[in-house]
């Protein structure tokens, strides 16, 4: 189907629909028109007229014999009359418009909407949709059904156009995972980290069963929030290995997720299941398995240096937790107390805060230049100072409305430190 023919399909369609309303409102007018040919039959409203006058001239004789008295007599005779009344009342029939008026609704009515639809609003954007679908509709199909690997040259000249058909075509089939999954990687390979994870989101929602989809889910949420585990990766890794032990890309995402989280004892137990699960393993493994060991050397490594950090544990005020949103991120640096670059800094999810408070291990791990940790800071006899800030936008950088705390300074010697986030940056 051609882009002049869809265009002509949905015009077609768009004053097929404006007549009918267009007959809908009329269609009174012509009922009006039938009752003025056709009068209604009023014989049966003459006879309870007549019924009427008869039962009030026998009220009249029973009043003249005295059989009732006279305020009997009276209510009795305005009731009958009021019946009466009400039984010669008509109701004014419909005037029917002539033709010219019927004419005019049914013309104007569709030449309204039109004007409508092409005039509130730039419809450009519509047809350059329907342009990309007729253009690569069936080649962004193919691509998402799994028929083609790779997109002809034809189809990438506009890359807009393909990824526009792609994502309608998706929403088209909103119920197919496999779909998702391949539009994620679209995204990915445009470095839209944030789209890719929405759509492994849904993906996921419509297939949890599926490893292949739970563990790429949880790998991209992983890499994205900064190698972190956060409870919603935590989760999907946690049902794939419950499912499937040995599951090998689980446990190393598990075993690093570990070590980010200086839960070192974990991810050595992690590294350890993987081992064994991989030395059991028919052929040669020994690259497989050093590259494991090492993991678990550097894991050891970390572990010592964290012993030597800074243990600060974050507070947020409680009038202030309000105004905390899903997705905050939590920043908790050390820096020289005259300012410049931290001597160590991280960034964590703000599911990290649980009932206004949040524990964060800073040490050299977390540095941000090699050359410049806080072991040299200390050695230096550097005043330092731990910052704490709940971010909106999730930017390094302060912005108006995130919420802060007033830096507390750090000892010598003091490896704990407090520190409330109590105000709201202007």
């Amino acid at each position: 189907m051609t882009l002049s023919s869809t265009i002509g399909l949905f015009i077609a369609l768009s004053l097929l629909t404006a007549v009918i309303l267009a007959l809908i409102v009329i269609t009174p007018w012509l009922r009006a028109k039938k009752l003025a040919d056709n009068p209604v039959d009023n014989q049966l409203l003459d006879l309870n007229i007549a019924v009427f006058r008869t039962r009030l001239a026998e009220l009249n004789v029973d009043k003249a014999n005295g059989t009732i008295d006279d305020s009997h007599y009276q209510n009795q005779k305005l009731e009958l009359e009021r019946q009466l009344l009400d039984a010669k009342r008509h109701i004014a029939p419909m005037v029917a418009p002539g033709v010219k008026s019927r004419l005019i609704v049914t013309i104007w009515v569709p030449i309204l909407a039109a004007m409508a639809y092409l005039l509130v609003e730039n419809r450009t954007p519509v047809f350059e949709l329907w342009q990309a679908e007729d253009h690569v509709g069936q080649v962004a199909d193919d691509l998402l059904t799994g028929k083609i690997d790779q997109p002809p040259e034809w189809a990438i000249q506009d890359g807009r156009e393909l990824i526009s058909a792609m994502q309608t075509n998706v929403y088209r089939h909103a119920d197919d995972p496999d779909r998702w999954m391949r539009l994620s990687e679209l995204f990915l390979s445009l470095e839209a980290t944030p789209s890719a994870l929405e759509a492994l989101s849904r993906a996921y929602r419509l297939a949890p069963d599926n490893d292949e989809i739970a563990t790429t889910y949880a790998q991209i949420s992983f890499f994205s929030n900064g190698g972190q585990l956060d409870a919603n990766s935590r989760r999907v890794l946690m049902d794939v290995l419950a499912k499937q032990p040995d599951h090998e890309g689980a446990q190393m995402l598990m075993a690093m997720g570990e070590a980010r989280s200086n839960n070192f004892d974990e991810a050595q137990r992690w590294i350890k299941q993987l081992r064994a699960s991989i030395a059991a393993k028919p052929g040669d493994h020994s690259g497989a398995l050093a590259s494991l060991d090492e993991l678990s050397a550097n894991v050891e490594q970390q572990k010592a240096q964290a012993a030597q950090g800074i243990e600060v544990t974050v507070t947020v005020n409680s009038s202030l937790l309000p105004l905390i949103k899903g997705d905050d991120s939590l920043f908790v640096a050390i820096r020289d107390v005259n300012g410049g670059a931290p001597f160590a800094a991280k960034r964590l999810p703000i599911s990290v805060i649980k009932q206004g408070q949040a524990t964060v291990s800073l040490s050299d791990l977390d540095a941000m230049m090699p050359d410049r940790t806080l072991q040299t800071a200390r050695a230096a006899k550097t005043q330092l100072v731990v910052v704490a800030r709940v971010s909106h936008s999730g930017n390094a950088t302060a912005e108006s409305g995130d919420l802060s705390a007033n830096p507390v300074v750090i000892g010598a010697d003091n490896n704990q430190v407090n520190i409330e986030i109590n105000q709201q940056i202007p």
